[in-house]
């Protein structure tokens, strides 16, 4: 694609990269067979061709952002389909990112979007304000089919259960068992701590169990990736900046393997961590690691499992579009369902999104909840046991939907090689893997 930034223009560092992503899109379309967006619409310019084509005229023209491109781009999942279907390897993700960042600095958006936004930066990364929001939406589920469509959507969000915060996720060294194969930080993630504290006492289980001393390093937080694609660089670069501080002093320290990271939303921006700070003082130090970032499965393949019985079960393997597209990470938690004695079954969609995105299905309730019922179709086709996924916005989005029990898979590790049995496991089966 032939771009006409200026010589001003390109001392921009993000017009600079900009301008490289688009230079290699070469129109071709490859991308609207597997965008969600464009499936449920039909619109060109909910096509991440479209958008390329919305995102260029707004970024060349250096113009504010219109009501159309901001409609559209907002629209836009992040799923990055487009980036593993793409045959010209179009960095769609740097592309949509600047654009997201460029139309918060320039765009004004009404009133009551602009309430909803600065609500959702004040709570979601926080667990602590997320857990008393989520209390607070449960005695407003009653009432949910009066609300207005996004409000409906984040009191129909909220969980009827929540566990109490977990000392796990509390600053600390978990040694390993037996000899230390590796020693590995985690990110304790947010509104994971909130919704969910099982994922993250099965992932330290599996890996002290084989071998890895597990540290929740001081200072760590959200990762930043709400914020960061609601365009709020500098709320994304805070939180960011704290984990490579605080994963950095453990570097220096006693060292690092890895990161280890078991929300696949995370990792893909933890990941980019090295190109987010590219241009500032803590570049070195976010190249390290985003170097050393690992989705758990990564980290599981490597180590290999001690495997335990389990009970006979099908297992539909939800693949997260932040794992098979943003991460390229497609086979590894399926061979290690299969490693572990599950019965694996995929969706004919896997490609899919399932419409969660972040804050997608709070922003955009009627296309995300289009996509997920598409999605849970797909999964309930199979007649599977448990439905598995590495992230947990999929796991509370198909849970949403759904009656089949859905974990994570690195819960279904640790009870296959000696951990508990899932909680949401507990009628379905009830004997404890052996």
């Amino acid at each position: 694609m032939q771009t006409n930034f200026t010589i001003e223009q390109m001392k921009d560092p993000a017009i600079k990269r900009s301008n490289e992503v688009l230079r290699t899109c070469v129109h071709c379309g490859f991308c609207t067979a597997t965008c969600p967006t464009y499936q449920v619409l039909g619109d060109e310019l909910d096509s991440p061709r479209g958008r390329i084509y919305l995102m260029k005229d707004m970024l060349e023209k250096g113009r504010p952002a219109d009501a159309k491109t901001v409609k559209h781009i907002d629209r836009c999942l992040s799923c990055l389909s487009c980036m593993s279907t793409c045959p010209s390897g179009v960095h769609y993700m740097h592309l949509v990112d600047h654009a997201r960042e460029y139309i918060e600095k320039t765009y004004t958006r009404p009133l009551p979007e602009r309430v909803l936004r600065w609500l959702l930066v004040q709570v979601l990364p926080y667990p602590g304000r997320f857990r008393l929001a989520m209390f607070g939406a449960r005695f407003a589920k009653p009432f949910a089919r009066y609300l207005p469509g996004r409000l409906k959507a984040m009191v129909a969000l909220a969980p009827t259960d929540l566990p109490g915060p977990s000392p796990m996720d509390l600053p600390q060294v978990f040694k390993a068992q037996g000899e230390r194969r590796k020693r590995v930080a985690l990110l304790t993630g947010c509104a994971q701590r909130a919704l969910n504290t099982d994922i993250n006492e099965s992932t330290i289980r599996l890996l002290t169990r084989h071998g890895c001393d597990v540290v929740i390093a001081r200072g760590i937080g959200c990762c930043g990736a709400l914020t960061h694609h609601m365009g709020r660089t500098s709320d994304s670069h805070a939180s960011a900046a704290a984990n490579i501080n605080a994963w950095m002093k453990e570097y220096r320290g006693e060292g690092l393997d890895a990161v280890i990271i078991n929300t696949s939303g995370c990792g893909t921006t933890v990941k980019d961590y090295g190109h987010m700070f590219r241009n500032d003082a803590l570049a070195e130090d976010a190249a390290i690691v985003s170097k050393l970032a690992k989705d758990i499965s990564e980290v599981m393949v490597e180590l290999g499992l001690n495997q335990a019985k389990v009970p006979q079960m099908k297992v539909a393997y939800h693949a997260a579009c932040s794992l098979q597209h943003g991460q390229q990470i497609k086979t590894h938690p399926k061979t290690l369902l299969k490693a572990a004695g599950f019965s694996v079954l995929e969706p004919a969609d896997p490609h899919l999104c399932c419409g969660s995105a972040g804050t997608y299905n709070i922003m955009q309730p009627e296309i995300s909840a289009e996509l997920k019922n598409r999605k849970v179709a797909t999964l309930e086709a199979l007649t599977p046991d448990v439905i598995s996924a590495g992230n947990i916005g999929c796991m509370m989005q198909i849970g949403n939907g759904t009656g089949i029990p859905v974990v994570h898979t690195a819960e279904l590790l640790d009870w296959a090689t000696g951990g508990p049995r899932p909680q949401a496991l507990a009628d379905s089966f009830p004997q404890a893997a052996e």
